[in-house]
């Protein structure tokens, strides 16, 4: 009784049919006797068959990857920087007809070629950036032309320089951003040399539409984001918002002291001219000077001092150049991203959020008229267009939160963009401490020679200090 149970627990995989061919071939086990091949055969047909189904229905049991991470961006400063590097070096003035016009020569390190493009070029290149990645930081574009009232402080060529600078970070901002660097957008820019590559990137634009529509992710992007995503929004926007300040004021005492090094190359060359000037003077001495009076002899040695000083002058202007180029532009850099990415925040709360706002409203407004067509009657076909106005409503509704969640998940990216870039700090702190020994060592080293060459100024003193 006690094996009957045992094989009625087995949950149907024998049937009542079989169950006593079963005791039977069990009870022979028990007893050590061989069953009967006959025995067994019968036993084995009774045996429930397997069903494997359709080839297709096997397939959706084979082992499925992980979910990969798709909001995560696993990137590191280093592999930013090295994507591309993009050389931007101005090219002699062109005269027009009417205007003359100035021309950059592009050099992507990465894609290896050069081509030339003009301050056109780029706006069309950004607004069409704009349109493409709306939900992406972009950076902004120099004015094409000075201010009023900045002609006085800042001259052409300075402003043209000031210009040239802010096109090559933009750019290669642009050239490392992780979604914009294989983008054909981009590579166009970077690489067409025909006539018209503003036509050719309006062509590229139309044949991709913007980022919602060709990202594989963009209608899913609800399921990857955290449960508190305004949270950590919020959180991050104020944080980076404060780090945005902070480099702002790191910047603007880097310019001061780069010009301060430029401002001493022009005091050090004016001292050493007015030493000249002074060792030049070949007018006689007046009696009333004493006849001990050394002047003579001292204001030769006057005059050859002047190029130790104009030596001076040059190595301060070499260090006002490495604190502009090596640490004032690579904060400018940084700048110009977190400025970007203050510039997406108001974009996703004043684009995406508030179309989502209107649209909701509308559609409000269209459910009432329809509850007040309900209740008076109306025509039918003046009743049927509103129907269909409000299921077209209820679409665009619909797309515009998938929109947002998709905005809300590029901004999560491009946060963490943020982050990837802040060990840029290090750069700059290096590159600020290393111009300054170099500065401190080259101008050291110059003065030290220059020091024994006063000796001829004391007389017969032998260089030693006189005393004052």
């Amino acid at each position: 009784m006690k094996i009957a149970e045992q094989v009625d627990s087995t949950d149907g995989f024998l049937s009542k049919l079989s169950l006593y061919k079963a005791l039977a071939l069990i009870a022979l086990v028990q007893q050590g006797k061989q069953p009967s091949p006959k025995l067994l055969e019968n036993c084995i047909q009774e045996l429930p068959k397997p069903q494997l189904g359709e080839p297709r229905e096997l397939n959706a049991l084979r082992m499925q990857p992980a979910q990969e991470d798709v909001l995560t961006m696993s990137q590191t400063l280093d592999k930013l920087l090295g994507r591309d590097t993009v050389q931007l070096e101005l090219i002699p003035e062109k005269k027009g007809l009417f205007l003359k016009h100035v021309e950059y020569q592009v050099t992507s390190q990465r894609l290896k070629i050069s081509v030339y493009r003009r301050y056109s070029d780029f706006d069309v290149f950004h607004e069409i950036l704009l349109q493409r990645f709306a939900y992406r930081v972009v950076p902004a574009l120099p004015p094409k032309r000075m201010l009023k009232g900045v002609l006085t402080s800042v001259s052409e060529r300075e402003f043209i320089e000031c210009r040239r600078r802010a096109l090559g970070r933009f750019i290669n901002l642009v050239a490392r951003h992780p979604f914009f660097s294989e983008d054909e957008l981009v590579k166009t820019f970077l690489t067409f040399s025909g006539s018209d590559v503003q036509s050719k990137l309006r062509d590229a634009y139309k044949k991709t539409g913007d980022e919602f529509m060709t990202n594989r992710i963009a209608t899913l992007a609800k399921e990857y984001l955290p449960a508190d995503i305004q949270a950590q929004f919020s959180t991050s926007r104020e944080l980076i918002r404060n780090i945005h300040n902070s480099f702002q004021k790191l910047r603007d005492r880097a310019e001061k002291m780069a010009e301060r090094s430029k401002e001493n190359a022009t005091d050090l060359l004016m001292f050493g001219r007015e030493l000249s000037t002074l060792g030049s003077d070949g007018s006689s001495l007046p009696s009333l000077a004493s006849s001990q009076s050394t002047w003579g002899t001292l204001r030769q040695s006057l005059k050859s001092l002047s190029v130790e000083f104009a030596v001076l002058s040059d190595k301060a202007a070499q260090q006002g150049r490495r604190e502009e180029d090596d640490v004032v532009e690579k904060l400018n850099i940084f700048l110009d991203l977190l400025q970007s990415y203050r510039d997406l925040c108001e974009r996703h709360e004043k684009g995406v959020l508030h179309e989502h706002q209107r649209a909701l409203h509308k559609y409000g407004m269209m459910k009432r008229q329809m509850m007040s067509a309900s209740v008076q009657p109306k025509e039918q076909a003046s009743v049927e267009q509103l129907e269909s106005r409000i299921v077209q409503q209820e679409n665009a509704i619909q797309t515009m939160e998938l929109r947002n969640y998709f905005s809300l998940f590029c901004l999560h990216q491009e946060t963490q963009l943020i982050f990837i870039y802040l060990p840029i700090t290090s750069h700059i702190l290096g590159a600020f401490v290393n111009s300054q020994v170099q500065g401190h060592r080259e101008m050291g080293a110059v003065w030290n020679e220059l020091q024994p060459k006063l000796g001829c100024l004391f007389g017969g003193n032998n260089g030693s200090k006189p005393p004052i």
